[in-house]
This record gives structure tokens, C-alpha cells and sequence, in this order.
């Protein structure tokens, strides 16, 4: 569904990212882990279309993104749920959902048909604040919020950047099962992450990314059983 092969990412005379390799597949939740600033977000931005100085192969779903606007490859089935969350404050959570649902985004082929009253299931929560300012959210409920959004343009693979950060216990593990149902729907699911009690609870594979560079890649529970490679790339 997802391949990336040699990505770099310059921002000025800088060097973010070099030679960054994975794949994710339909029906799979991949992980990109490290520390703070070890390049996972950039990673994400550079695959929606948010960065400028980027090069390498970039294809989904059999073709080809790299120089795609983010627009552009937003219609081809490729979700993206930004860190800030970026929540519309002033409208209210179906405003909010309704977003999503612009036509031009939509039209996605082979992919999971999502309406509200469908991630209201996911997320009932909010079928119970349909009428609430986005401004008046909790930050879990904004999280939700996000995530539903972007699942009205009907994508086939989803991008989270840190969907956890910040959030109380109950609410990540609220999340984590929303992730699963997205797994169970067939979709590729790609994130980055910092909890690895997260990561543990939804992840197949990891690709652990140290400085710019993928340390690993694999299946997580190889990871997990490694404590040279926990302490190494993965410790606090």
C-alpha cells in the first residue's frame, strides 16, 4: 500500500532525513518510534506533501506521490491526522466532520465508506457533542474528532503523527481501540509515536528511526524482545 524508498529530507543546509526506507501494507498497523526529534513527524510531513526539499520514491497504492501537492494526495486515498490536531474551534464537532466530507476528497475507489453516524460508532463520544464548539473539546475529544475527520474522506491508508501525546490513560487506550477497528477495516495505518505502551497494544511491525536514519525495521514484538535495541534507540 505504502512504499518509501530513500527519502531524504533537507530543510536549508540541514539534512532531516537520509535514505529512509519501510513499507506498510493494507490491514497493518506500522509504527515509526524513537526519541523526540529523531525525524518520525518529519517522516509523515514529508510523505503527505508538507515539505519542500524532499526527494526519493514515494508510492501509494501502486503509484507514485513524490511532488504531489498535499491536496493532491490527500484524493488519492492517503489520511493524515497532523500532531496539533488543528481542530476548527469555532465550528461545531458535525461542522467539523462535514470538512471532511468534501466530495473532491471522497471519491476514493476499493475504500472503507465512512459516514458520521459510522464514526460515532468508532468514537461515540462525539454523537453525543454534535452540536459543541470544536473550542470547548477536551484534548482526547479533539483527538477523536481529528481522527473522524479524516476518516470521512474515505482513505485507504491513514497517517497519525503522536496521536497519544498528551492524552489521560483511559483516553489513548479509547484510541488504540479505534486504531484496531481501522486495522480490522482493511486500512493501512502508519504512525509515529514516543508511548511505547501505545505502540505495544496496536503495532505489527516498527521502524525505529534514530537522527534521520531507520536503526530497525520489523516485526515489534522482535523489537520488544531485544533490550539492546530498547536501550540503545529506545530509552529514555
Amino acid at each position: 500500500m505504502l512504499d518509501v524508498r530513500h527519502l531524504n529530507v533537507r530543510h536549508g543546509p540541514a539534512q532531516l532525513l537520509f535514505d529512509v526506507s519501510f513499507s506498510a501494507n493494507a490491514g497493518e498497523v506500522l509504527v515509526l518510534v524513537g526519541r523526540n526529534g529523531a525525524g518520525k513527524s518529519t517522516t509523515l510531513k514529508a510523505l503527505i506533501g508538507l515539505l519542500p526539499d524532499v526527494s526519493g520514491e514515494l508510492r501509494f497504492d501502486g503509484r507514485s506521490i513524490a511532488g504531489l501537492t498535499p491536496h493532491e494526495i490527500a484524493r488519492r486515498g492517503l489520511g493524515y491526522v497532523p500532531e496539533e490536531r488543528r481542530v476548527f474551534t469555532g465550528l461545531t464537532v458535525a461542522e467539523n466532520l462535514e470538512v471532511g466530507r468534501i466530495p473532491s476528497r471522497a471519491q476514493v475507489s476499493d475504500a472503507p465508506h465512512w459516514s458520521v453516524a459510522r464514526v460515532c460508532e468508532l468514537f461515540p463520544r462525539l454523537g453525543e457533542m454534535l452540536d459543541r464548539p470544536g473550542g470547548q473539546m477536551s484534548g482526547g475529544e479533539q483527538q477523536m474528532l481529528t481522527i473522524a475527520r479524516t476518516l470521512l474522506g474515505n482513505p485507504k491508508a491513514i497517517l497519525l503523527d503522536e496521536p497519544s501525546e498528551g492524552l489521560a490513560p483511559i483516553v489513548v487506550e479509547r484510541i488504540a481501540e479505534s486504531v484496531r477497528a481501522l486495522k480490522r477495516e482493511g486500512l493501512c495505518v502508519v504512525l509515529s509515536e514516543q508511548n511505547l505502551t501505545f505502540a505495544r497494544a496496536i503495532a505489527d511491525r516498527a521502524v525505529v528511526i534514530e537522527r534521520g536514519i531507520v536503526r530497525f525495521a520489523g516485526d515489534f514484538a522482535v523489537l520488544e524482545a531485544d533490550a539492546v535495541w530498547r536501550d540503545r534507540y529506545l530509552a529514555a
